[in-house]
């Protein structure tokens, strides 16, 4: 079972979660983190370095953020890797908690 990177990871993209990930299974979008279900080894270390608390095993995933089980798995397709700590958006810590970030994410760093 892998880990899934929920809603509010948008505008806060953290990579606390990147830099304890054994499996390199993190996949970087403008403004989001999205996890590979095949690559990730359910190891649970990035649930605890998500300073969002953004991330949750699939079967634990909330009932109102079942569609990033599937968008996980999609951008995590289309992203490039990401394996290393990086500074997060100036104003993340504004966006941690704000409800239903889904319409602010971006897919392609063109939109």
């Amino acid at each position: 079972m892998a880990f899934v990177v929920t809603d509010n990871c948008i505008k806060c993209k953290y990579t606390d979660c990147v830099a304890v990930c054994p499996a390199d299974a993190f996949y970087e979008g403008p403004n989001f983190l999205a996890i590979n279900p095949n690559d990730c080894i359910d190891c649970d270390l990035c649930p605890i370095e998500c300073p969002a608390e953004a991330i949750y095993q699939e079967d634990k995933v909330p009932e109102d953020q079942k569609e990033f089980i599937k968008l996980n798995a999609e951008l995590s397709q289309i992203w490039p890797r990401i394996t290393d700590l990086k500074t997060p958006p100036a104003d993340a810590k504004e966006w941690d908690g704000v409800p239903n970030k889904i319409q602010y994410l971006i897919v392609d760093a063109d939109d």
